[in-house]
This record gives C-alpha cells, sequence and structure tokens, in this order.
C-alpha cells in the first residue's frame, strides 16, 4: 500500500506525511514543474507542464491497494475505476456512489460559468477540513490494512 498524491494544490501534504509516518506507507507526491517540494519521507515526481499530464502520470503509476489523494473528479473518476481509494483534501471518499453526482455538478457548475454566471467558490478552508480529512485517511488506511489481511 502507497499513498499518491495530486499535490499541486494539496492543502494536507504534511498531514498525509505525518500519517504515513506512523504508518509506515511510502508516499508519492506528483508535481508539475512549476512547484518545487522537498521532503526526507516523501518522494516527489515532477511531471512536465501539461493538461492533465500529472493526472495521467499518476494513474500510470497506480498499483492495487494505493490511496490516491485529489481534489479533481476526472481523475479521481479514473482512479476509481482501477479499483482504488480515493479521498479529496477536506476527507470526502470518493465512491462509485457518489463521483456521477460530483461529475453533474461540475458540468453543469461549468455551464453557468460558460453563460456568464457569477458562482462562489469554495468555502475558505477551515480547521475542521483538516480534522476531517485526516480522521478519513486514518480511516482508508485502517479498511485498506483490515482487506488486506
Amino acid at each position: 500500500m502507497r499513498i499518491l498524491v495530486d499535490a499541486d494544490a494539496c492543502p494536507v501534504k504534511e498531514t498525509i506525511i505525518e500519517v504515513a509516518r506512523i504508518s509506515e506507507i511510502k508516499v508519492i507526491m506528483y508535481f508539475d514543474t512549476s512547484h518545487i517540494y522537498e521532503n526526507d519521507y516523501a518522494k516527489t515526481v515532477i511531471v512536465p507542464k501539461g493538461v492533465n499530464a500529472v493526472d495521467m502520470k499518476l494513474v500510470s503509476d497506480t498499483l492495487a491497494n494505493d490511496i490516491c489523494i485529489t481534489n479533481d473528479y476526472g481523475l479521481a473518476t479514473l482512479l476509481l475505476a482501477r479499483g482504488l481509494k480515493v479521498i479529496g483534501f477536506s476527507g470526502l471518499v470518493y465512491t462509485n456512489d457518489n463521483i456521477d453526482t460530483l461529475l453533474h455538478s461540475r458540468y453543469i457548475s461549468g455551464k453557468e460559468r460558460a453563460r456568464g454566471s457569477r458562482l462562489k467558490g469554495p468555502k475558505k478552508r477551515s480547521r475542521n477540513d483538516d480534522v476531517l480529512f485526516k480522521k478519513k485517511l486514518i480511516e482508508v488506511i485502517n479498511e485498506s490494512e483490515l482487506y488486506r489481511c
């Protein structure tokens, strides 16, 4: 089991590393060339800039039982199709039961923006989001460990 992270805009990198270090799980962070990140625990993979380049590299590197972290619904869909566990930055666990609704809401929001509507952006990240993310990551790791036994 490893944790693969779509890390360009990830606000919970340090939390991921903290939890992974305790659980002795390898972490791989994926960035494009516009980001610099160094950590003594996580491996960093740098991908040339390009539409979905980081996403495609992350997907191609996955193995069974990996846990993936992203806020990108399209990437989450590809990862779910591979049977992987996927968590969003605020602790939402993506599943085959909720991904279609999430993709549909993204589609509707895109249509509204194209028509010139001004939509509210995401609410400001709170301490609660960080706490929920950590809790969900630990739960998913524990579930994955039980499944492997």
